[in-house]
């Protein structure tokens, strides 16, 4: 049951992995490999279904209402002038690192809207994503249980 808790927990967009890992190791005292493996899955179900159905809703939307249509011009507009030098020219790192970084407004569904409004295909999408996830597992790993923590867990 607390394996099922801490899964849910990594799929909402606040608890993701910086709530769901810590929550995993020092609560409900689970293995490291186990607390890893399912906060990264836990987190990862809810970005695939984002990276696949938010152009296809999008889409929907923007022909089925002016209101949105026009919402979605407007977002896409400014966002991509405010921000698509950057993203553009390190793309892939971009994305990696915004996701990877274990900070609020920054994570795995954050990356997953990122990927859709600059247009990364899902499928080039999701193990960047993943990588940063990966990543992210890693840093609050560490920063819950210090070196020497993960050492004698991994022992």
């Amino acid at each position: 049951m607390d394996i099922i808790k801490v899964f849910i927990l990594a799929m909402t967009p606040i608890g993701e992995l910086r709530a769901a890992l810590p929550v995993a190791l020092q609560h409900y005292k689970l293995g490291l490999p186990l607390a890893f493996a399912v906060s990264i899955i836990g987190n990862l179900v809810p970005v695939v279904a984002i990276v696949f159905l938010l152009n296809p809703v999008q889409r929907f939307l923007s022909r089925h209402s002016r209101l949105f249509a026009i919402f979605f011009e407007k977002l896409f507009a400014r966002t991509r002038r405010k921000h698509s030098r950057r993203f553009e020219r390190f793309e892939e790192m971009a994305l990696i690192s915004f996701v990877a970084i274990p900070l609020p407004v920054t994570g795995a569904w954050t990356g997953a809207l990122a990927s859709f409004v600059f247009g990364i295909p899902p499928r080039k999408a999701i193990p960047l994503i993943a990588l940063g996830v990966t990543i992210a597992a890693v840093v609050v790993t560490l920063l819950t249980l210090g070196i020497s923590g993960v050492w004698a867990r991994v022992l």
